[in-house]
């Protein structure tokens, strides 16, 4: 089997290659080669550098992503994109990578045809909706999303159920919920903080909360997000088509939740470390995101997450601290 990654050096994509070195096969098919891609050069993975190939490129650029996939890889994990945050500043970069991305490669897939077919897997996000919200979003709550990245994420959604649909590929979304607790430096998303509240006070530092206590948000770990993916790609197509793209499961509740679940992992002295810093431009953008969902379909089909945030914390110090932190 062969599988190409895009937005291969990013946090999920690193913690996927790492997935797929460990097992050497998908859903049970061992893995021949492995194609990462990114605008800037994903690192190659130590043990499987034979089966290997690294590219750099704008994945928006048409010949850039006719030679992603002028090998045929059989799946694709479509992880490229910008954050939130970011798309929400720069419209024109978000667009173009977001929206002008995601058609590049799926047209790649079109043009090669001769009975080409490949698994799509897409990342996409749970900005796809927007307020006005019932208590929990039901799986068929129509798609109005309040910020641009939501509104890129949903474009490219029916992109990729469209050209499921005349038959050019086989697509799989998955709209994740905020992905705690990301390891390293923090980067321009406008959910951020959601890790930044955990990560930092674990690394002995101050950390800076946004947003009111009383917010409220669906959560599950990278380890999760990485089951998400693995999961959908053998998902069989009799079971998922025609709605293709699916809310993913996750743990929700308040940021006070979160702090307390922090203070029963790491103690009091560690939670003291979140500081209260108003931001109105996250505010205003976490105003518009939903709460929490039914995810009815997801679970059904087997899609799993932790069932506490004390167990997201837990997954981040064992598998990116080394099992311990700084008292």
């Amino acid at each position: 089997m062969h599988i190409l990654i895009t937005g291969a050096a990013g946090m999920i994509g690193r913690k996927l290659i790492e997935r797929l070195i460990v097992d050497r096969a998908l859903n049970g098919q061992p893995i021949d080669k492995l194609t990462l891609l990114d605008i800037v050069a994903p690192s190659r993975p130590a043990g499987f550098s034979d089966h290997v190939k690294v590219r750099t490129g704008d994945l928006a650029d048409p010949a850039i992503a006719m030679k992603a996939v002028s090998e045929r890889p059989d799946v694709i994990f479509h992880l490229a994109g910008v954050v939130s945050g970011e798309a929400e500043l720069n419209l024109e970069k978000g667009y173009h990578v977001n929206l002008d991305g995601t058609r590049s490669l799926l047209e790649a897939i079109r043009k090669t045809s001769d009975g080409y077919k490949p698994r799509v897997i897409f990342t996409s996000s749970i900005a796809v909706f927007g307020a006005p919200f019932p208590h929990a979003i039901p799986d068929e709550f129509h798609l109005t999303p309040l910020t641009s990245y939501g509104a890129q994420k949903v474009m490219c959604e029916q992109l990729l159920a469209d050209y499921t649909r005349k038959g050019i590929l086989e697509g799989v979304g998955i709209r994740l919920p905020s992905i705690v607790v990301r390891p390293g430096k923090p980067n321009k998303a406008a959910s951020g903080f959601f890790s930044g509240i955990i990560r930092e006070p674990l690394n002995g530092e101050e950390a800076q909360l946004p947003v009111a206590d009383t917010v409220v948000h669906t959560h599950a770990s990278p380890r999760s997000a990485i089951g998400f993916l693995i999961h959908a790609a053998g998902l069989a197509r009799d079971k998922v088509e025609p709605r293709i793209n699916l809310t993913m499961p996750g743990v929700c509740c308040t940021v006070a939740e979160q702090i307390e679940a922090l203070r029963r992992v790491a103690g009091d002295k560690v939670a003291a470390r979140i500081k209260r810093v108003p931001d109105e431009m996250i505010i205003r953008i976490v105003a518009g995101w939903p709460h929490r969902f039914e995810a009815k379909r997801s679970t059904a089909l087997g899609f799993v997450a932790e069932s506490t945030f004390d167990e997201i914390i837990r997954v981040h110090i064992e598998e990116d601290r080394g099992g311990s932190f700084v008292a």
